[in-house]
């Protein structure tokens, strides 16, 4: 059973998901805001958030940056707009994925379903380790945990996938079409190639020591990245 949150002020809209999402294994619960949001993640076990960025008294942008202090869990934001400027902003600060209004039901359907198997299964295709370490940095597949230097660093569901597909294989350089066809699952789209350069720099933001010196997360110009 998993337990989804839908954060709009727009009841039409949160009416609307719950039709598109109804099914036995989904509770649903709702928030009208940002504030509102944040307290029933606190008081509740919430497995994803799909989260409206235009909203009053603390919008979506807002909400996100407060969240990923202390949580990890999935989170699509929901939007009107659909300029690339939008979604990188949303990624920049820690979302992982992005849907557009007005929604198709199939597609909302297929990204809430492939964020809840990512965060749960880790999206690994192949049977690995528990703990996989390359240099400082170390991945516990099953607490979900990374540390860099021994220092626990907090990674979002997406920015976890990335680092356990490169860590599975260090050395290997992936292109940003592998990437972004292992872990969002879908064929690369115009401008995808942006979404895994972002990801890639909050995972060296995050685990590196010095991000433009990197020692493990390396960029191999014209052909993709690895780790090392």
């Amino acid at each position: 059973m998993y337990n989804i949150l839908i954060c709009d002020d727009e009841k039409d809209i949160v009416n609307a998901l719950k039709i598109y999402l109804a099914a036995p294994d989904l509770t649903f619960y709702e928030a009208k805001d940002g504030i509102e949001a944040l307290d029933i993640i606190e008081n509740n076990e919430i497995h994803l958030l799909l989260l409206d960025i235009m909203m009053p008294r603390m919008n979506g942008i807002e909400t996100l940056s407060k969240l990923r202090e202390t949580s990890n869990i999935p989170v699509i934001m929901l939007s009107a707009k659909s300029e690339d400027t939008d979604k990188i902003l949303g990624l920049n600060i820690g979302a992982d994925d992005y849907i557009t209004k007005p929604f198709n039901p199939i597609e909302v359907n297929a990204r809430v379903r492939s964020a809840l198997r990512r965060f749960f299964n880790l999206g690994g295709q192949v049977k690995t380790d528990n703990v996989l370490t390359v240099g400082s940095v170390t991945l516990d597949n099953l607490t979900k945990i990374v540390t860099t230097d021994g220092v626990e660093v907090a990674l979002t569901p997406k920015e976890f996938d990335i680092l356990k597909l490169l860590m599975m294989a260090p050395g290997k350089v992936f292109s940003p079409k592998e990437i972004y066809e292992k872990i969002w699952e879908e064929s690369l789209l115009a401008g995808c190639e942006k979404t895994v350069a972002v990801h890639i720099r909050h995972l060296r933001e995050k685990i590196e020591i010095d991000p433009n010196e990197p020692r493990h997360l390396k960029v191999i110009w014209g052909q993709g990245y690895k780790i090392e």
